[in-house]
């Protein structure tokens, strides 16, 4: 028999993550740093505010801190019997059918794809806006913009760890300047003291609801990736739990209550004015005059550094889908190739920064608007992209429970996942109808429909390609979505091999 338990010796790669190398902080760390809190709370709120005109931002934020909390129940109870870096592929395949899983995975891959390379377009304008405010130099945004690549295509290969560190030094700093400009703000309210008007449920139920609820879902997009973490975890069975709680809980109570703050500053009555004025300066212009300049560029670099966090987090995001999928051969087996000295996964890493490289490329010789053509309507479609798939895998909590209730209790199982899916549901169908809002186009725009038609495509493909491999691979098709308890260790210098393959003489 052909021996696949010992690789090469001379090889640096592998098939397997690093082991126990992230806590639970790091893995925190890792997810709130892709929420970027303080480019929500300086720009995802106030845009909310200019664009949706809708003064109850506050209560939206805390209501889809609510729906996700929901889904976090299922979600974590989930990850108890699925230890998998394919996260909603591996959850969907199982819940919901290995067709569906496959669909997930494809949807995935386009959505965290479009979040990290939209990225790169307000890294980059931001950046060279702030040099040349700052410093009086006058460099590119696509200039800025590689140079952000560069250290993430080279950090995206190191040890897991080292990126943890690096990532807790910035969101940390990032938290504790959103936290001071927030109590600075209530602190001096406009004329008619503190006003909680921003924070009444009424809100809810009002016109215009579903684009100030779908700006919210787009500024927790990263918590989820907890799972995909999982296999690098000391304890995945109680990390990926508690790691998922404390980041709904955090960023939550930070958006809705800066966000509030915002509402408290200018009075209730003028913050969607104050906001269209003002734009993404607003928070900086209203503490200016109580902590002075050096706070507001200190603000001001954060913001950078929240970015450049963002596209670190999601860049990992991507290399573990890349990773999970190789390994299973639903996508290349090179793919499922990891580090022997990082434990990174190297091929996916790779891969998604080739494909940064070149998009990013496209972008600046096509001359396009690094802030909306790249960075807001790129990563608007990834939020659509993880809303698909939240949904479908809180639907496939409810399927995998169905078939065997694994000693979890009627809450974990059914209660909060049927909640979930139907509040989830809601706002996606919200999102779809009123998309031409989020882009700032014409409803008559095809744009409004060509991001979510990009994802229905990737879907139908995914589906199309599930059925190809049930038909000519049926070994890759039996073990979609079981992860690392489905392939053997292979030959670092070969694909992963199929499970059929490694069993044959």
């Amino acid at each position: 028999m052909r021996n696949l338990g010992r690789p090469a010796t001379s090889s640096n790669v592998t098939n397997t993550l690093a082991r126990s190398r992230l806590g639970t902080a790091s893995v925190v760390f890792f997810v709130m740093a892709a929420a970027a809190p303080l480019t929500v709370t300086a720009g995802g709120a106030t845009s909310g505010f200019a664009i949706t005109e809708s003064k109850g931002i506050p209560v939206a934020y805390l209501a889809v801190a609510a729906i996700l909390a929901l889904f976090a129940v299922g979600y974590v109870a989930m990850s108890r019997h699925l230890v998998n870096a394919g996260a909603f592929y591996s959850y969907v395949s199982q819940g919901l059918g290995k067709p569906a899983g496959v669909s997930a995975a494809f949807i995935a891959v386009l959505a965290y794809n479009a979040m990290q390379i939209g990225l790169y377009g307000g890294f980059g304008a931001v950046l060279s806006g702030w040099l040349d405010d700052r410093f009086g130099i006058q460099v590119a945004w696509w200039l800025c913009a590689l140079a952000g690549w560069v250290v993430v295509a080279v950090l995206g290969v190191l040890r897991v760890d080292l990126n943890g560190l690096v990532l807790a030094v910035m969101l940390l700093a990032e938290i504790a300047v959103a936290a001071v400009f927030a109590v600075v703000m209530v602190a001096h309210p406009a004329e008619g003291g503190v006003s909680f008007a921003a924070l009444s449920p009424s809100f809810l139920v009002a016109a215009g609801i579903g684009a100030a609820l779908v700006t919210a879902v787009t500024g927790f997009v990263g918590f989820e990736a907890t799972t995909v973490f999982s296999e690098e975890t000391r304890d995945p069975k109680r990390t990926v739990a508690r790691a998922t709680y404390i980041a709904v809980a955090v960023t939550g109570l930070l958006y809705g209550l800066s966000a509030w703050a915002l509402t408290v500053a200018t009075g209730p009555d003028n913050i969607v004015s104050a906001a269209q004025q003002h734009s993404t300066e607003l928070v900086f212009t209203l503490v200016q005059p109580h902590l002075g300049q050096f706070f507001v560029d200190l603000g001001h670099m954060l913001f950078v550094t929240s970015l450049f966090a963002a596209l670190l987090s999601f860049h990992h995001t991507v290399g573990r889908y890349l990773f999970s999928l190789g390994r299973e051969q639903v996508l290349p087996g090179i793919l499922g190739r990891t580090s022997r000295r990082t434990g990174a996964p190297k091929a996916g890493s790779m891969t998604q920064s080739a494909l940064a490289f070149v998009l990013l490329v496209g972008y600046a010789i096509a001359g396009a608007d690094p802030i909306v053509h790249l960075f807001f309507w790129i990563t608007v479609s990834g939020g659509l992209g993880v809303l698909i798939l939240m949904t479908l895998t809180s639907a496939a909590v409810i399927g995998f429970f169905g078939r065997d209730r694994h000693d979890e209790s009627f809450w974990r199982r059914l209660g909060a996942p049927l909640l979930a899916t139907a509040a989830l549901g809601w706002v996606l169908y919200l999102t779809v109808e009123q998309f031409d809002v989020l882009l700032g186009v014409d409803p008559a725009s095809p744009l409004r429909w060509a991001f979510p038609a990009a994802f229905a495509a990737a879907a139908a493909l995914g589906l199309s390609w599930a059925g190809l491999l049930k038909a000519w691979r049926p070994d890759v098709y039996a073990a979609i979505g079981l992860g690392a308890n489905a392939t053997p260790v292979a030959n670092p210098f070969a694909p992963v091999p199929s499970l059929s393959e490694a069993a044959r003489p």
